[in-house]
C-alpha cells in the first residue's frame, strides 16, 4: 500500500482542527500541574494523563507509538534530572531538588497537539534553576524570531547564539529535534535547535504546523540511550537537562502558539 505524504500547508478548516488539538493539550497540562510535586510517583502522573485524555474522548499519542519497532509503553514522557527526553514513567517518586519534564501529545479528532514543560520540585540548585530558565527563554526567543517564509535555521541560530552568550558552559542538544506535526505525530519539516545545512534550505510557510522544543544540557551535548528500554535518553555526563516545547502554526502575517496554557509560565516568566 502506498502511503501518501501529508500536506504540510493546512487549509483554514485543518488549522481549526490543529487549534482544537492544541487547546485540549494545554488544558491537559494545566490539569496535571498540581500533581507534579514532591512525593508523586511518575507512573501516577501517567495514569492521570491517560484517564483525562480518554475521558474527553481523545487518544494519548505516545502510548504504543512506533508499535512496529519497540512501542512506547506509557501515555506520556516524563524525564527527570539527567534525562534529556523520552523518559518512561515508572516507580520513581519525585524528590525536592528534582527538575522534571512532562511531555504530552494528544490526538484530537485525528490531529495532534504536542507540548512539554519542565517543573521545579521544591527547592532546587542554582544550576537546576538556570538550566530550566535557559530552555524556557530559548523557546520564546526562537518563537519571537521566526516569520512567515523564513528559514528553519533561524530557530537554531537564535537558540545557539543566546546559549553561547548567556551560558557558555551549557550545551544545545543537536541529536533530538522538533518536527512538523498535524495528522501525523512527526513529519516534515525537521526543526533542529542548532543551524544545519538542511535547515537553511527549509522554509516555514503559512499553514505549516511544527514544534520548537529546545533541550539544553548543563554540560555536554552528548547523550546515551538506555539499552534496556530503548527509549530513555540521558546526558552522557549525568548533568541536568531541561526542555520546553510548544506547537506553532505559521500564518500569512505572523504565527500562533497553539499550546499556551492558562496556568503555566507565560513569556518572560522567571523561575
Amino acid at each position: 500500500m502506498i502511503r501518501r505524504r501529508p500536506r504540510l500547508q493546512l487549509t483554514d478548516q485543518e488549522r481549526e482542527m490543529m487549534r482544537n488539538a492544541g487547546r485540549f493539550n494545554a488544558k491537559l497540562m494545566d490539569h496535571l500541574r498540581p500533581f507534579v510535586c514532591a512525593g508523586t510517583v511518575t507512573e501516577d502522573i501517567d495514569r492521570i494523563v491517560h484517564a483525562y485524555t480518554l475521558d474527553h474522548g481523545h487518544i494519548p499519542a505516545c502510548l504504543g507509538y512506533r508499535g512496529d519497532v519497540k512501542p512506547f509503553p506509557k501515555s506520556c514522557c516524563i524525564s527527570v534530572n539527567d534525562v534529556i527526553c523520552h523518559g518512561i514513567p515508572g516507580h520513581y517518586e519525585l524528590q525536592p531538588g528534582d527538575i522534571v519534564n512532562v511531555d504530552i501529545t494528544s490526538i484530537v479528532d485525528g490531529w495532534h497537539g504536542d507540548q512539554s514543560e519542565t517543573f521545579l520540585i521544591g527547592d532546587v540548585s542554582e544550576e537546576a534553576r538556570a538550566i530550566t530558565q535557559c530552555s524556557f527563554d530559548s523557546l520564546f526567543l526562537a518563537i519571537n524570531a521566526i516569520r512567515p517564509e523564513c528559514s528553519v535555521a533561524v530557530i537554531g541560530e537564535t537558540i545557539v547564539d543566546y546559549v553561547k552568550k548567556k551560558h557558555p558552559s551549557f550545551g544545545v542538544v543537536d541529536r533530538y529535534v522538533g518536527h512538523g506535526i498535524g495528522i501525523r505525530f512527526h513529519q516534515r519539516p525537521n526543526i533542529p535547535h542548532v543551524p544545519t545545512r538542511q535547515s537553511y534550505q527549509e522554509r516555514l510557510l503559512p499553514g505549516m504546523c511544527f514544534t520548537i522544543e529546545p533541550m539544553i544540557n548543563a554540560g555536554t551535548v552528548h547523550s546515551k540511550c538506555d539499552a534496556a528500554d530503548g527509549w530513555t535518553v540521558r546526558t552522557a555526563d549525568g548533568k541536568f537537562s531541561a526542555q520546553f516545547e510548544h506547537t506553532i502554526l505559521m500564518l500569512e502575517d505572523g504565527l500562533e502558539v497553539l499550546t499556551l496554557t492558562k496556568d503555566g509560565p507565560q513569556p518572560g516568566h522567571r523561575f
